[in-house]
This record gives C-alpha cells, structure tokens and sequence, in this order.
C-alpha cells in the first residue's frame, strides 16, 4: 500500500457518516454527466453512472449503508425525471414528515435500523438478570420488545430523540417507561444494563459514558458495533445473526479507549 492510500482521509470507509454516502452519489452523477458530454448514449451513460455509483458504495462500512449510499444515484435520477413532471413543492412535501419523523441532529448518532426479533438472544446468560435496563435510542422500541423477551420482569427504560419515534414506541411498549431525549445528555447511572444499536463511530463515546456513569457492576451490550480498544467480556455471534458485543465498563481505567477503529 501507498503512502498515499494509507492516509485515512483517501479512504472513503474511514470518512465520518454520510460522506461516504456522498461520494458514491456524487461519483455517479459525474460519472453520467460526463459521459453525456462525450456524445456517450443515455442508456450506457447511465449505466456507467449506476456502475460507479455502486463501486463507491461498497467502500462504506455495513450493508445497510452500503445499500443507502448504492440506491442513492438511481433514486435521485428517477426523480430528475418525475420532477419534469411535478412541481418542486411536491417534494418539499414528500421530505417533511421525513425530518419530523428524523431530524438531522440525530443522524449524528445513528440512522433508523431496528434491532432484530432474536439479536439478543444468549445476553440474559451473560449478565444473569438485571433490574433496570436502559434501550438509549430505542426507535420504535424493538430492542425494548427484544429486552422484554430475556427480562419480562425487569424495569425498562427507553429514550429517543424523535418525538414521532418516542411517542410510537411509548405506544407500542406500554409496559416500557419511554422518554423523548438526548441520550447523550440523561444519566445512565443506575442502570444495571444499558443496550444500544449505535455507528462504528460514537462507539468510543459510548462506551466513555458507560464507563463515567454506569456502576462497577453495570453492563453495556453493543448490537453490531464493537469499542474500539476495548476486550468485550463477551461476544456472542453466529450464523444469521449480527454480533453482540458485551462490556463491564466500570472494569476499565479512565481513558482506556483507543481512537482507533474496532472493524
């Protein structure tokens, strides 16, 4: 490898959230606006944009984001040409119940993918039995179904910072005590186990809040993503399933956490 290519800044996977995203749409839409100027056909312009498009998306790290950066390109030129046809305040509609539903501010910690029926299945051998548990980002409140399943006799807690979201999983999960809020901002001290379906890039963070507020014996259990730096107490993994990382926080020394990445 290059001295160049090894700079993390000419690693589209390295860069921070949607930028890798960002590449991949803009590199198939300069992909076909210069095969237009060079008398190329639409239909293998397009194509050629569809095929860089797709290059640049497979750099970015999961399947769920490799799926939104790759659908992006397509997406926005069937909307090129529908826009022809409807005016610009149709899709000035179509995008606001999509920011009241997600604002901005929360796509700095992670997008909307719901933890699985069966993720968490095995943590309740881990940590034996907790009493309070927190979900901080529960969405809709499918980790807080999934927490329901290993602990129906535990107090669970949830926070989300869309209010469309918290509402709809104070809804769904009547048995669950929801809040709308800032995980980052509310204390997690007193719980004995905190989940949470984060990016590869706060996991750091998280884990320096767990650490900070949880007590010696609290857990922190991570769905997918690992602390960089950090030995899980535990991993469970399997075929068909995504990783569940499991941490004793209050076991690390202050400022343990490497800055580097954990995938």
């Amino acid at each position: 490898m290059s001295i160049l290519t090894s700079l993390p800044i000419l690693r589209p996977s390295r860069w921070p959230w949607p930028l890798p995203a960002l590449l991949a749409w803009a590199g198939g839409w300069a992909a076909w606006v210069l095969s237009a100027a060079s008398g190329t056909p639409a239909g293998l312009g397009l194509l050629s944009g569809l095929a860089v498009s797709a290059v640049l998306a497979a750099s970015c790290r999961g399947r769920w984001r490799q799926g939104i950066a790759a659908a992006g390109f397509p997406l926005s030129a069937l909307g090129l040409g529908l826009g022809q046809a409807l005016p610009a305040w149709v899709w000035l509609l179509a995008l606001l119940p999509l920011l009241l539903a997600y604002p901005l501010r929360a796509w700095r910690d992670a997008p909307f993918f719901p933890t699985p029926r069966d993720a968490l299945r095995g943590l309740d051998g881990v940590v034996g039995k907790p009493k309070r548990v927190l979900d901080a980002g529960c969405g809709l409140g499918h980790g807080l179904a999934a927490l329901r399943r290993l602990w129906p006799g535990a107090e669970l807690h949830g926070v989300e910072w869309s209010l469309p979201l918290a509402l709809a999983a104070r809804l769904r999960c009547r048995w669950a005590r929801v809040r709308r809020g800032d995980l980052w901002a509310g204390s997690w001290a007193g719980y004995d186990l905190v989940y949470v379906f984060q990016r590869p890039e706060s996991m750091a963070r998280v884990f320096d809040k767990a650490r900070r507020e949880l007590g010696p014996q609290g857990w922190l259990a991570s769905l997918e993503f690992p602390v960089p730096g950090q030995p899980p107490a535990a991993c469970l993994q399997g075929a068909g399933r995504r990783p569940l990382w499991i941490y004793r926080p209050g076991a690390a020394a202050p400022g343990s956490t490497a800055g580097g990445r954990g995938r």
